[in-house]
């Protein structure tokens, strides 16, 4: 492909058992000038679909005119769940567990292989776009290496509200990367099967300010955050005592302080109330949605970080940042 331009590439994956293909679909823009490669991709699990629609306006944005180096855009990885609404592949393996997959191995060891080889391994960094689960909603975060010191600038340079260092996990496509010397950053927000405009506002911003600091696009048209993102080293889950009717009284993005009430779970007849304690201060960065739960889900996700009055302001200012981004012109990426 000459300087400049853009194509559509299919990667052949397989045949569905009527016989109709299925590809791995990248967009390839080829800047002007030479620079590093990128990739950034979405719906790895299939119903997290926020992604899609992150890379959908990074490729509308006009700061990729003039862009330096190449753009690997690929907005649906796992095609099989995004057409079937669902985490899984046919053989319900999630995919984010198959890395580095094998070229003989099951559909998504094979999937799995032919993402790793035909776009990690061209790439020299990458941005992997999730969302929470299906009736689960995430604060937009970026999560990273806990022993990667290199790519805690490109997190801080992304902008998101906090930045979760987390350990690496077996079969992960974050795993695969540092094998294979690409460091790759994980963005998690909203909730699957929604779109979210916060967390759309958000992924594209940070997207294009990790291009900036890569040197593929020119700082003049990117704003940097007005607020510095949060960072923490541990996180903890609180999860429903009984089982019942969840009331929360806290949202996502809201600080808690050690013993503070964020939820109660009562019967249906309302005899009793269980009170759901916060354990330790911190962040809460994702919530169930769901106002029914049974004894041991998942309610809270919490950030460990020190609540202080400070710390609160500095919350609602990323929020209010995030709902009116001034970053780029809606009626060009919209």
């Amino acid at each position: 492909m000459p300087a400049g331009t853009r194509q559509i590439v299919d990667i052949p994956i397989s045949l569905l058992s009527n016989h109709t293909p299925v590809n791995l679909t990248v967009n390839v823009v080829h800047g002007k000038r030479p620079g590093p490669v990128l990739f950034v991709s979405g719906a790895v699990h299939g119903d997290e679909i926020v992604g899609v629609e992150v890379i959908r306006r990074v490729l509308k944005s006009p700061a990729l005119r003039g862009m330096h180096g190449t753009l690997l855009a690929v907005p649906v990885v796992n095609a099989f769940g995004f057409l079937n609404h669902t985490r899984y592949l046919p053989d319900r393996r999630d995919l984010n567990r198959c890395f580095p997959g094998h070229s003989a191995g099951s559909l998504a060891a094979q999937l799995a292989h032919l993402f790793l080889t035909e776009i990690v391994e061209r790439s020299d960094f990458g941005i992997d776009l999730h969302s929470a689960a299906v009736n689960r909603v995430n604060l937009p975060q970026i999560r990273v290496n806990e022993d990667d010191e290199d790519i805690m600038a490109y997190a801080e340079a992304f902008g998101a509200p906090i930045i979760l260092t987390s350990p690496l996990r077996e079969g992960s496509l974050r795993q695969a990367g540092k094998e294979a010397e690409v460091p790759i950053l994980l963005y998690e927000a909203g909730e699957g099967l929604r779109f979210d405009e916060m967390s759309i506002r958000a992924g594209v911003s940070g997207v294009l300010r990790v291009m900036r600091k890569l040197g593929m696009t020119s700082g003049r048209s990117i704003r940097d955050p007005k607020v510095p993102p949060f960072k923490s080293s541990s996180s903890y889950w609180l999860r429903a005592p009984v089982g019942g009717i969840l009331r929360t009284f806290k949202i996502a993005g809201e600080f808690v302080n050690e013993g503070d009430v964020v939820a109660a779970v009562s019967d249906p007849f309302g005899l009793r109330d269980a009170e759901v304690v916060a354990k330790h201060a911190g962040l809460i960065i994702g919530r169930t949605n769901l106002p029914i739960v049974n004894q041991g889900d998942a309610l809270f996700h919490v950030a460990a970080i020190k609540r202080s009055s400070e710390l609160q302001e500095r919350m609602d200012a990323i929020e209010t940042h995030l709902q009116s981004d001034p970053l780029l012109d809606e009626d060009e990426i919209i």
